[in-house]
């Protein structure tokens, strides 16, 4: 009996690993739940940042945001799994949860395996979407600001130079274009002023009657997919440390679940 005994003490869930593996699945589940229920909120908004998204992509109509929900919902799923496996120690959904992370990661290395092979493809396909961008840019104010943002924070005008703001109907130079914004761009492309205290929103104004040399005195004349590039490779370190972070905390919570099972089994096979 004494024997048995020591076997039973010897073989026990560990409750540091039940514990950590619980809150990873909190910390987990929360987030998945966030940003499913800010692409349900999207999906319904008469105008949200992603509800024109399809028509300015190749993706034959279909709305990324059904891709959204469906990745927010699988996860909310196997966050939901992970934590009461753990808390109720429930080998199934431990299973469950361990052997679908380990698909995600899978998948995700195979993304980006698949993104550096097909690394030119991409690049025309951002060049696809920032040309639509710019013609849909009055089209969505939530939009609008997306793509403001964006040529503020790389300092850019347009997919490859301001140019290619010809493609929006509002600033495009042909002489039947009635609108006061005709070969100009927009507030985001021009050179911010340290002095002005007041954003001016006009000073795109006629900026592209201008010639080249000219206007690189009030507008950032470089293009977004050179930016972007730019700004990747100056950011190599830090996105490359992202991506194996994520990579690691799945490895993690994988280690986590599979030493859990077998603390369970060790137990039940003692009893």
């Amino acid at each position: 009996m004494s024997r048995k005994q020591h076997h039973f003490k010897g073989a026990e869930v560990s409750c540091c690993v039940k514990y950590v593996l619980f809150g990873f699945n909190i910390i987990f589940w929360v987030s998945r739940l966030t940003s499913f229920l800010i692409s349900v909120s999207d999906l319904y908004a008469s105008q949200g940042v992603l509800s024109n998204i399809s028509s300015i992509t190749d993706l034959g109509g279909f709305d990324p945001v059904w891709l959204f929900i469906v990745v927010g919902g699988v996860m909310f799923v196997l966050g939901f799994a992970g934590c009461i496996g753990a808390l109720r120690e429930n080998t199934l959904l431990l299973k469950f949860f361990s052997v679908f992370l380990g698909l995600i990661f899978f998948l995700e290395l195979t993304a980006g395996i698949l993104a550096f092979v097909f690394k030119d493809w991409i690049k025309d396909q951002l060049n696809f979407f920032i040309n639509n961008n710019v013609k849909a840019y009055r089209d969505d104010i939530d939009l609008q600001n997306l793509i403001d943002f964006a040529q503020e924070y790389w300092s850019c005008c347009g997919a490859h130079g301001p140019n290619d703001w010809n493609l929006n109907i509002y600033f495009n130079c042909t002489e039947l274009n009635p609108s006061r914004e005709r070969c100009g761009v927009p507030f985001s492309c021009c050179i911010k002023d340290p002095a002005e205290d007041v954003l001016n929103t006009q000073c795109g104004y006629d900026v592209r009657l201008e010639g080249e040399l000219s206007q690189q005195k009030y507008i950032n004349t470089k293009g977004c997919v050179g930016q972007f590039e730019k700004w990747l490779q100056d950011n190599l370190i830090v996105v490359a440390g992202i991506f194996v972070g994520i990579a690691l905390l799945q490895i993690f919570g994988i280690c986590l679940a599979q030493n859990l099972v077998s603390d369970i089994k060790a137990v039940k096979a003692n009893w």
